[in-house]
């Protein structure tokens, strides 16, 4: 297995050895980043061994959501009271190092603290913030994000499900698609359109609402079949008339303006995402390379390998300085989403294409799960997917440069 797993690893040359930091760019974090760095990457040579079975078979360890929580892994760069403040370097480096290990555990983290808990602070009353902070920071309770649905995945805006006000309560109806955590969970931030002819501002706009899973109406069937993040499920709810008190809509959210605040934060998460997937197979494809013996050689010994690995590298820098420059940005409160937009098109992209080197690289050995590279292969086709597709984050990035929107 790649060498530098042990749990024991607390410097940056421990947890991201010279050879996959070619730039020396991560060298020199410190404090509350490197620890909790030192600490996603601490879980590696215990979760391996689940995520390995889980893949498999397609099962949840939804436990694992509790260990990260523990762990304080789950606030992702969120300013949460008594919890490890990180900066978004810090963040992007728990999100990268976590994907690195496995995509369906990075993915809970996606879920659970970018997503669901992200929406009740950035946009909960004191209360609602009081009641699921806590439980959903510590992971002591999962919760869910649910705005995709069967009909709207990239046009999200044009959702169809309702809350309709009804005296002192909101009636929801509708459908939720690809939903983390929405079955066998406690929360789901529900993204509805607003029905209330009492509120001029509020009828017709987007709102959330807080949804207990185990109310009446709400029902949640586990989507089968999946190639990709097989260690995490994701649901397809049906919402039939689910009553929610007035207090429990988000009243932080008055259009979906609201709802991209929380979806922008989180892009530029699926970039460091994909940086994780990325150096996993380079480090796969490395350590093969310099291990295997064909012809009497190790395959390093010959050209066109070393041709191939300095290209991957090469790749995976370049990933390395877009994330960089990313939380920079971010950091400086300068960021803009056209820019969260072009990091995650582009290291996904380049995820894939290194993914594919290494699984080649390793020849038959690629497509073990005992050798991972596979397993973060197919994961990558999820992160090019989710959060916006490439297309609708490529027509992002297009709108910004030619002033002109080919949204349809």
């Amino acid at each position: 297995m790649i060498r530098d797993l042990e749990a024991t690893a607390t410097t940056p040359a421990q947890l991201l050895p010279a050879e996959a930091d070619h730039y020396a760019l991560f060298q020199d974090v410190s404090g509350p980043e490197l620890e909790a760095w030192a600490a996603a990457r601490s879980l590696a040579a215990d979760v391996l061994p689940i995520i390995n079975d889980a893949w498999e078979r397609a099962e949840y360890p939804m436990h694992l959501i509790g260990r990260l929580g523990e762990l304080d892994l789950l606030v992702d760069g969120l300013d949460v009271p008594g919890h490890r403040a990180l900066s978004p370097l810090g963040a992007g480096l728990v999100n990268m190092e976590l994907s690195r290990i496995d995509g369906s555990v990075g993915t809970m983290v996606g879920v659970q603290g970018g997503l669901a808990l992200r929406s009740i602070v950035l946009l909960g009353s004191p209360e609602q913030k009081a009641r699921w902070t806590e439980p959903l920071v510590t992971g002591a309770e999962y919760g869910a994000f649910a705005l995709t649905e069967p009909d709207h995945g990239s046009d999200s805006v044009s959702l169809e499900t309702t809350a309709r006000r009804d005296g002192d309560s909101w009636v929801i109806t509708g459908q939720k698609r690809w939903i983390g955590n929405g079955v066998g969970g406690h929360v789901s931030v529900v993204w509805a359109r607003v029905e209330d002819p009492s509120d001029e501002t509020l009828d017709g706009q987007v709102s959330g609402f807080l949804v207990r899973q185990d109310l009446p109406g709400y029902t949640a069937e586990m989507i089968r079949g999946k190639v990709s993040l097989r260690a995490i499920h994701q649901a397809h709810i049906t919402l039939d008339g689910v009553r929610v008190g007035l207090e429990d809509r988000l009243p932080g959210a008055r259009s979906f303006k609201d709802t991209s605040k929380v979806l922008f934060a989180t892009r530029a998460g699926v970039a460091w995402g994909a940086l994780g997937h990325a150096t996993a197979c380079y480090e796969a494809a490395l350590e093969h390379a310099t291990t295997r013996i064909q012809f009497g050689r190790p395959l390093a010994k010959a050209q066109h390998v070393q041709v191939r690995l300095a290209d991957m590298l090469g790749t995976l820098t370049a990933m390395q300085l877009t994330c960089v420059r990313i939380a920079q940005l971010e950091a400086e409160g300068r960021i803009r989403p056209e820019q969260a937009s072009l990091a995650k098109v582009q290291n996904t992209r380049a995820a894939r294409e290194i993914a594919a080197n290494a699984r080649d690289l390793l020849g038959g050995s690629g497509i073990l799960l005992e050798n991972h590279v596979v397993r973060h292969m197919a994961d990558i086709e999820a992160l090019h997917t989710y959060e916006g597709t490439d297309t609708v984050q490529s027509l992002i990035v297009g709108r910004s440069v030619t002033g002109t929107s080919a949204f349809v």
